[in-house]
């Protein structure tokens, strides 16, 4: 699933910050979880063995946006 990117957009006090994690290779995902108040983005491979992991405060995120590649079956449709 190469090309699965999930952006993060936090409260930086004055301003705001963009933070993007991305699938960087094929086989690869992106996995989202929110665990006691923490948001947790982590890079995952078909095994499940997690290469990167984003933390963030879930008070300080304002999105979280999702942003999955377009397939070659989806788009022929």
């Amino acid at each position: 699933m190469k090309g699965d990117r999930v952006e993060i957009v936090v409260d930086a006090g004055d301003t705001t910050r963009t933070y993007e994690v991305i699938a960087t290779r094929a086989g690869r995902r992106v996995e989202t979880a929110v665990r006691r108040g923490v948001v947790e983005v982590s890079e995952v491979t078909r095994s499940g063995t997690v290469v990167r992991t984003a933390r963030f405060m879930a008070t300080r995120v304002l999105a979280l946006v999702e942003q999955p590649i377009p397939r070659d079956d989806e788009q022929a449709g």
